[in-house]
């Protein structure tokens, strides 16, 4: 009971402070007076340090079979990187403090997400129970997060990224460890996981999907700001996003099905390809934050599905190293092509241009997922029946 109760707390807070970083950096270094370009560029740096971070947090929590531990690390810089971020106004240190805090924030990620599994395992709950928490989180400080920035200026966000830090410490301090593997962690089992080839194929899938979703993440403020919205009305968007996710986490254990999970993320890519094409021809900004509610239909249910897919696919004691390849795909490779080729597709043609491409891509990415699920998804159903 005590490790659920500060599980979900942990979610709730980690998912607050990147609801403060995500979502708000883009407009943050557009009020710097930077064009679409350079901020793609900064934006697609940080996803090179992502890819870098990820799987070297993700191994270390893995060789030493912990994950609390490392998470304590993680918090620590992270709770001082972003505080120096919005506090200081020095052009060449804030770039410093950007790339520190993706090397230490963006890590926090697939190893939470791998302790909200192994947790939920352990405790014979769902897995969305847990990262309810997490959207709710999201939801509340992205609202918040807006309000501060447009009332009170980016440098109130950094007493408050400092505040969420440092009770996320202590959270960190009162949470139990998360049941580990009792295999032994061998390279050869890495080798065989990554040479399968349904393995590699599922991880182009993701690939495909995620990054027309990041590239919607980056540039949705611009986009807002371009139609003559504030950071408000950015954070409403995101409320409204994060808080839909709410029910769709809440009842996984319902929606959820094994061996349909390939299925259910072709579904949630249609939704994708449906929310980006009405995007492009919103010329409202308040309707544009409106439309993120379609998000209850995507993001959630394709990462909880995707989720659950690695699972059972990952050797075990691989399973923080598998999160972390999954969360590389989808916020690191597909962030940096998203943050590069986004940012000068959206100044050389606007965000509508930009939107239709992406509701393309979604469109082939459910198209594939959907003869993924014909090759592998109604062999595992028809061996479990």
């Amino acid at each position: 009971m005590r490790s659920s109760v500060t599980v979900k707390s942990f979610n709730f807070l980690f998912f607050a402070l990147l609801s403060m970083f995500i979502p708000f950096l883009p407009i943050y270094f557009s009020e710097q007076g930077l064009n679409e370009t350079q901020i793609g560029t900064i934006i697609g740096i940080g996803g090179f340090i992502t890819l870098i971070a990820q799987p070297l947090w993700g191994m270390i929590s893995d060789r030493t079979r912990t994950i609390r531990k490392v998470l304590i690390i993680l918090v620590v810089c992270t709770t001082v990187t972003g505080y120096l971020l919005y506090s200081t106004s020095n052009y060449a240190l804030i770039i410093v403090f950007v790339m520190l805090t993706y090397f230490f924030l963006m890590p926090i990620d697939p190893l939470t997400e791998s302790l909200n599994f192994r947790v939920a395992e352990s405790a014979g709950i769902s897995y969305g129970s847990l990262r309810t928490f997490g959207a709710l989180g999201y939801a509340v400080m992205s609202l918040l997060a807006g309000y501060l920035m447009t009332n009170y200026g980016a440098r109130s966000l950094g007493y408050t990224f400092a505040g969420l830090g440092i009770v996320s410490l202590i959270v960190t301090f009162l949470m139990p460890d998360a049941p580990v593997s009792g295999k032994p962690v061998t390279m050869n089992s890495l080798k065989s996981f990554l040479r399968n080839k349904e393995t590699l194929l599922f991880l182009v899938l993701v690939f495909i999907s995620s990054v027309p979703a990041r590239m919607n993440d980056t540039y949705l403020g611009l986009y807002i700001k371009d139609l003559g919205g504030k950071p408000d009305l950015l954070g409403l968007a995101w409320f409204l996003a994060a808080g839909s996710e709410i029910l769709v986490f809440s009842l996984s254990f319902w929606w959820l099905r094994k061996n349909k999970e390939l299925a259910i993320i072709s579904i949630a890519g249609a939704f994708y390809f449906i929310r980006f094409f009405i995007s492009a021809w919103i010329t409202d900004p308040n309707w544009m934050a409106y439309i993120q509610l379609l998000q209850i239909l995507t993001f959630p249910v394709f990462y909880t599905a995707a989720i659950q897919y690695l699972y059972s696919i990952v050797p075990v004691e691989w399973r923080a190293t598998g999160q972390t390849v999954l969360a590389l795909l989808f916020f690191g490779v597909s962030g940096i092509l998203a943050s590069f080729a986004g940012g000068a597709l959206y100044q050389a043609f606007g965000g509508k241009t930009m939107y239709l491409t992406i509701s393309v891509m979604s469109l082939i990415g459910m198209l594939f997922g959907f003869v993924l699920y014909r090759v592998y998804g109604r062999k595992k159903s028809g061996e479990t029946a």
